[in-house]
């Protein structure tokens, strides 16, 4: 008999067919749960670090006293980072990037008296609140999960970028403090307000 007959003769097991499925099933599940344990739901907690700060940092600039000289400008966008409280310490920052993270909270941006513009799009943030800041102009919260302006006060604040967040406004005025509510007219049909002079509000 020949090898071909051979072959044609061979009827293999069903229970080997079984037996291959049932390793193949358990392989894929082994597989699946590694995915599982190096991409947790929680972000592991990454902080802003001194070795970051030094690479982010540019701008060299007088300080507010003109007595000294400090780096004003700092960029740690995509870095995965979960905690920005090394910045309370570096109260001379103006223009702040922290986009494309895992922030849940600004809140030692509130040490920052100088702050003239701010982006943090794309973090896991709740609320844009912040202490009111002097000299902030411009602050972006695009693509955030904010759903309301609470805390949003700040006397010098021209452009306010909240695309991407809260898609249903109220269908009233939304009133921001020491503004009058004269000052805010909402489109509720499209979702944007409409500021007055140089004030722009954009919410699509």
């Amino acid at each position: 008999m020949s090898d071909e007959d051979d072959l044609e003769d061979f009827e293999p097991d069903q229970d080997d067919f079984e037996k291959e499925d049932d390793e193949k099933e358990t392989e894929e599940e082994e597989d699946y749960r590694k995915e599982e344990e190096e991409f947790p739901e929680e972000w592991l907690p990454n902080p802003l670090s001194e070795d970051m700060m030094k690479e982010g940092l540019s701008l060299l600039c007088k300080t507010g006293t003109g007595l000294g000289h400090a780096y004003v400008k700092l960029e740690v966008k995509e870095r995965d980072l979960t905690d920005i409280y090394l910045l309370r310490s570096y109260i001379h920052l103006r223009y702040v990037d922290v986009s494309e993270n895992h922030l849940t909270d600004l809140s030692p941006l509130n040490h920052l008296t100088h702050l003239l513009w701010l982006k943090a799009d794309g973090n896991r943030l709740r609320s844009a609140q912040l202490n009111e800041r002097p000299y902030l102009q411009t602050a972006s919260f695009a693509y955030n999960q904010i759903t309301d302006t609470e805390g949003i006060s700040h006397p010098r604040l021209g452009s306010l970028n909240l695309k991407g967040d809260q898609r249903c406004w109220p269908s009233d005025l939304i009133r921001f403090p020491g503004r009058p509510a004269h000052s805010y007219l909402l489109q509720a049909d499209r979702g944007c307000l409409f500021l007055p002079q140089s004030w722009k509000f954009i919410t699509a």
